[in-house]
């Protein structure tokens, strides 16, 4: 990708934290401590994805996928945040500032893509049980979280390309604490209409798939839920279930409300607390929404635990 030549911004300024002493202190500490509880609750729901054989099927190797994504999330943006606020030092390249969207915009849709592969998956299950693993083989599985990943690197190369050919000649205060579409858009000097209907229309179309696949599936499961006559198995069912469906809700509704829309509707102070509960929040929570709902990965990570404790 190659920057035009009427470009005359060498590197952005990030705006959006607070300039106080104190609260930038007390921020950093808030930050720091939710970043390595997220890293370490991830790397804990993959260790115990890994080690745990009865955990080796496709339900928790998608989960093992997800928990990677919720690691690189805040990893991308977090640690410059970090270091804004403990430097003062404000101040990323034009590069970094690319480099610092394109990672993210694919870790992004990567999950988007994810979530709906999981859901396929919870459907097979519940709805097909009898041909559950014949469907949902491991090299299928294999397939299609390859699939997830690549669609979301081609689906962010485009959306870096169209963003960072435009030209940059006045502004590089970006309001939000790291490189994102809306705010890098509004800096440009140059028409920006075509490129912002481009990416909403492919945004659009992926995104809507995605959620389409997701909606369906769901539909399916829950009319299969209701029809079951056991109480227990709708219980297990629904568990099985919520956890994944907790997510979906909490991603999707987040991600939204800062993508689809035109960059004119930006508004820095709220756009930023969206991008906090899906960059930051979200991949905390979710080891926790899944480890607390799910019987087998509580189970899991009580003797990954125990196996770490006889090590030490």
């Amino acid at each position: 990708m190659q920057r035009d030549n009427l470009s005359t911004v060498s590197e952005f300024i990030l705006i959006g934290l607070s300039d106080a002493p104190q609260v930038r202190f007390l921020l950093f500490v808030l930050f720091l401590t939710i970043y390595l509880a997220t890293v370490a609750g991830n790397i804990t729901i993959l260790l115990a994805v890994s080690a745990d054989t009865r955990l080796h099927n496709p339900m928790y190797f998608f989960l093992g996928n997800l928990s990677l994504l919720d690691i690189l999330c805040p990893t991308i943006t977090v640690p410059k945040m970090l270091g804004v606020l403990l430097s003062e030092n404000k101040v990323i390249s034009f590069k970094g500032c690319l480099f610092q969207l394109f990672s993210l915009i694919d870790v992004v849709g990567t999950e988007i893509f994810l979530l709906a592969v999981m859901a396929y998956d919870r459907y097979v299950a519940i709805c097909h049980p009898l041909k559950y693993l014949n469907t949902m083989s491991m090299k299928l599985c294999i397939h299609l979280a390859i699939g997830t990943w690549v669609a979301g690197f081609f689906n962010s190369l485009l959306h870096t390309s169209l963003i960072f050919t435009l030209v940059f000649c006045d502004s590089n205060r970006v309001e939000q604490y790291y490189c994102d579409i809306p705010p890098v858009l509004g800096l440009s000097c140059s028409p920006t209409w075509s490129r912002e209907l481009v990416i909403l229309a492919v945004a659009g179309v992926l995104g809507s798939g995605a959620f389409v696949v997701t909606l369906i599936s769901y539909l399916y499961i829950l009319l299969a839920i209701l029809s079951m006559n056991s109480s227990e198995s709708r219980h297990k069912a629904f568990s099985t279930c919520g956890s994944h469906l907790t997510v979906v809700c909490l991603f999707y509704g987040t991600t939204i409300c800062t993508y689809v829309r035109p960059s004119s509707t930006y508004s820095p102070g709220r756009d930023r607390i969206v991008s906090m509960l899906y960059g930051i929040l979200t991949p905390l929570l979710n080891p926790i929404i899944y480890s607390l709902r799910n019987k087998e990965v509580r189970c899991a990570l009580r003797r990954v635990i125990s196996q770490v404790r006889s090590a030490l």
